[in-house]
């Protein structure tokens, strides 16, 4: 795994917003920090991102990742050159997650839920 990379905007400031996330236990708590904390703009520009970085680890093309998110290809850029340790880390817990969702559906009986 590669070595967190500290940008200069990391500071105590910064590192008390990153302490004040991860100790939110839920999607809801999540969901009602954030609502507080961004506005609307920036919940959508942050959002967009996201979804960019996961269509272009799945190899979309950037016409595709345009027209399905609306980002510019200046924003898809940007995204493109950040890809690293952050987004593979959250991509590979998210895929463990699902994964142990998967498994817990199936150990109960229930069917797994669709993707």
């Amino acid at each position: 795994m590669k070595e967190y990379h500290n940008r200069k905007a990391d500071t105590s400031a910064v590192d008390e917003l990153y302490e004040a996330i991860l100790c939110l236990k839920t999607k809801e708590e999540c969901q009602a920090f954030f609502n507080d904390l961004c506005t609307t703009l920036e919940l959508q520009t942050i959002s967009q991102r996201f979804q960019v970085a996961k269509m272009l680890r799945n190899h979309h093309v950037y016409q595709d990742i345009m027209g399905t998110t609306g980002a510019s290809t200046a924003t898809i850029s940007r995204v493109n050159r950040s890809l690293g340790n952050g987004y593979e880390i959250v991509f590979n817990r998210l895929k463990e997650n699902q994964k142990d969702k998967s498994v817990k559906n199936v150990n109960s009986g229930a069917e797994p839920e669709e993707t």
